[in-house]
């Protein structure tokens, strides 16, 4: 086994920072990514020591979670005042299943999946998953209005299932609304509006962790140029890609993307044996 290095480069910390924000923004798994285009590329990402590698993606996650915080905050202020208790409870259950399976299984899972095999399985298990819940009419599909309990729970365990390496918490949300007859604008709105504060929430629960263990100095810059690249580039994809993430746009061409990547890996492992 190769020693663990100490230091992320700061031109692969600028690249994956730069990646991030599409690929958080769009249903495509932005740390399967994260791990992924390393392997790829032949980048000593993998033999960086853990914590580092964790608190890397910690400061992607923040950078990205700040910049969709601005972005939507004329969104969650307007759901804000029209909050009642119907709303209330059905964010909670969207809310409460991601965040006791993260305090509770983000350690197993880390140790247990998170390679690249694992990551092109989960992209591959949740395309499939994406283009049969997405194929049901948009033509008389519930909207956001309509949304209940239940509807919150079922994004809920689809965010905890997101902790899955590849699953990715936008493509889960997005094939739970569809499978439970949301049309696709629904589906886009319901997905940021739950995920916003599980993305949030998360970044800073292990930003103080974090901040409790300390940051060497030699890993600050990394830190800082992949949050700051990745807050720049969630802000601009979202600019870009925000009203078009909304519109009808079905969710095929992400499923087909995702199956694609996935062989890549898996035909790259299977000529590594």
């Amino acid at each position: 086994m190769r020693p663990a290095e100490s230091a992320l480069p700061l031109r692969h910390a600028l690249a994956l920072g730069l990646l991030h924000g599409p690929a958080e923004l769009l249903p495509v798994s932005s740390s399967g990514h994260t791990t992924l285009v390393p392997w790829l590329a032949g980048w000593p990402y993998a033999t960086l020591d853990g914590e580092l590698r964790k608190s890397f993606e910690v400061a992607l996650h923040a950078g990205a979670g700040v910049a969709l915080a601005i972005e939507l905050r004329g969104e969650l202020a307007g759901q804000a005042k029209r909050m009642d208790r119907r709303r209330a409870v059905t964010l909670a259950l969207a809310i409460v299943p991601p965040a006791l399976a993260g305090l509770t299984l983000r350690r197993p899972i880390e140790r247990r999946l998170g390679g690249p095999r694992s990551i092109a399985l989960g992209l591959a298990a949740g395309a499939v998953a994406m283009a049969i819940a997405d194929v049901r009419p948009t033509d008389d599909g519930r909207g956001c209005e309509d949304a209940r309990e239940r509807d919150g729970l079922a994004l809920g365990i689809a965010q905890a299932a997101a902790l899955i390496p590849g699953v990715s918490r936008n493509g889960a949300t997005l094939t739970a609304a569809r499978a439970r007859g949301f049309d696709r604008g629904a589906a886009q709105a319901l997905s940021w509006s739950t995920a916003l504060p599980v993305i949030v929430g998360a970044s800073v629960l292990q930003a103080g962790r974090l901040a409790r263990r300390g940051v060497p100095r030699e890993t600050r810059a990394a830190l800082l140029t992949g949050g700051g690249t990745a807050f720049v580039s969630t802000l601009a994809s979202s600019r870009v890609l925000g009203r078009r993430g909304r519109s009808e746009q079905s969710l095929l061409p992400y499923a087909l993307y995702r199956c694609l990547l996935a062989a890549v890996v898996l035909t790259r492992l299977r000529r590594a044996q």
